[in-house]
């Protein structure tokens, strides 16, 4: 990975560790910085995507490839005539980390998780900052992503989003029985494309309505 480029977060791994403003211990900051170079070293960010359709009928989403009714998902995609299904992942050796950690120092393995995590949110980011800035040029306005499981978004839908964008073949993403992605650190996502621009960059826990959530905002 180019460690040049990348931008760390720091506020936000402190929030997936569950700080709450207190002050943060020397020791965890030299984990945090340990860490970060690691997952620097470690990580292959890749991401892909695919452009679809969008129409909605009786509160049917269809997205060509992809059906569905979720009231917080058609709230995210009002004005929207298409989509953008949009697929990220870290790559296998994060979860090489992850998984020696867990057995050789445990504090260590929760610190990377949380900053893997808060790392592949930045990566999404920058890629759909990306996006935006392209399709904003076609006279196009996107929606903040919004993935399977967040608010009443169901979870199966990983089964139509993740062979639809070939995920497999294009970033090495794959899906097991139980909806979980390999590797761990994986992220699909829906982007709204609308003619009409809304002041909105409203994402993350704020479009999901999970109130009781341990890393909620």
């Amino acid at each position: 990975m180019d460690t040049g480029a990348f931008k760390w977060n720091e506020r936000e791994i402190l929030r997936y560790l569950g700080h709450r403003g207190q002050e943060v211990p020397e020791n965890v900051e030299a984990l945090i910085a340990e860490t970060e170079r690691e997952l620097e070293r470690a990580a292959v960010p890749k991401a892909y995507w695919r452009e679809y359709p969008l129409t909605v009928q009786d509160g049917v989403l269809d997205m060509d490839c992809l059906k569905t009714t979720s009231r917080s998902l058609e709230r995210n995609l009002k004005d929207c005539e298409k989509v953008i299904l949009f697929g990220a992942t870290l790559g296998s050796q994060v979860d090489v980390l992850l998984h020696r950690y867990s057995v050789l120092q445990m504090s260590k393995a929760v610190v990377m998780q949380a900053a893997s995590v808060a790392m592949l949110e930045t990566f999404c980011d920058e890629k759909n900052e990306a996006l935006k800035a392209f399709y904003k040029e076609l006279g196009w306005y996107l929606r903040p992503r919004f993935s399977p499981g967040y608010g009443d978004f169901p979870l199966e839908c990983q089964r139509q989003l993740v062979p639809a964008l070939e995920l497999g073949k294009r970033i090495g993403v794959t899906l097991t029985d139980s909806l979980l992605m390999m590797p761990s650190k994986s992220v699909t996502a829906v982007i709204g494309a609308s003619r009409l621009p809304r002041n909105c960059s409203v994402q993350g826990c704020e479009v999901c309505g999970k109130k009781d959530c341990l890393y909620r905002r």
